[in-house]
């Protein structure tokens, strides 16, 4: 059995993070309620799963994260350096569970961008926030995010395209991507480095 990526629906959605049940903080329309059932019903009539699961060999849940068309939000009309653009699908928040394993993020990252290429969509956006160099980097890992560190896009080749403060609007244009290749350096790099430690080598046989 491998790791394996499914769909989030209303099928999968109770094997998500409780916080992902009923949280509708991107959907919200100012001080108006609303209904996540509600929204789960439109969301798939006019597009579909609205997220991925991650799961590892064992069946264990590792990570979950949010998408959609950017109309499937309006919160970003109120963030800074918003709104998200309408043509792009809008990755608003991911759910790391267990942060010894920081590649399911980029593995989320990379279904999206399949997804909206496949769906035909001109670009995948995301939020993102500059952090400065004496922060500390840890900080930058927490389990729940909705908006990115600032280098973890960029790795992914996200561009910059407003900024509000150290908050920005980041832009991956889709057309000729070929999604797939493991960054090697920067941001991923530094994760790697953080959680794993150089391998031990073998001792010498007798």
């Amino acid at each position: 059995m491998s790791p394996r990526l499914e769909p989030l629906s209303r099928g999968t959605l109770a094997t998500a993070p409780s916080v992902c049940h009923g949280c509708v903080w991107w959907q919200a329309r100012g001080g108006k309620a609303v209904s996540k059932e509600r929204w789960i019903e439109q969301a798939e009539e006019d597009w579909g799963a609205w997220g991925t699961v991650y799961f590892d060999d064992d069946g264990r849940l590792l990570g979950v994260m949010q998408y959609g068309p950017a109309l499937l939000f309006p919160r970003t009309h109120r963030l800074p350096a918003g709104p998200a653009s309408e043509d792009a699908v809008l990755v608003t928040c991911a759910y790391l569970v267990d942060p010894a394993c920081p590649w399911v993020i980029q593995s989320l990252f990379l279904a999206a961008i399949g997804e909206a290429r496949m769906r035909g969509v001109k670009a995948l956006e995301a939020f993102a926030f500059r952090y400065y160099e004496q922060d500390d980097f840890e900080q930058r890992l927490i389990l729940h995010r909705a908006i990115f560190p600032h280098e973890l896009l960029a790795d992914l080749g996200f561009v910059t395209i407003r900024s509000a403060g150290r908050v920005q609007l980041a832009r991956l244009e889709l057309g000729g991507l070929e999604p797939g290749a493991e960054p090697a350096h920067g941001f991923w790099g530094a994760l790697k480095r953080s959680f794993w430690a150089a391998p031990v080598p073998a001792p010498p046989r007798p």
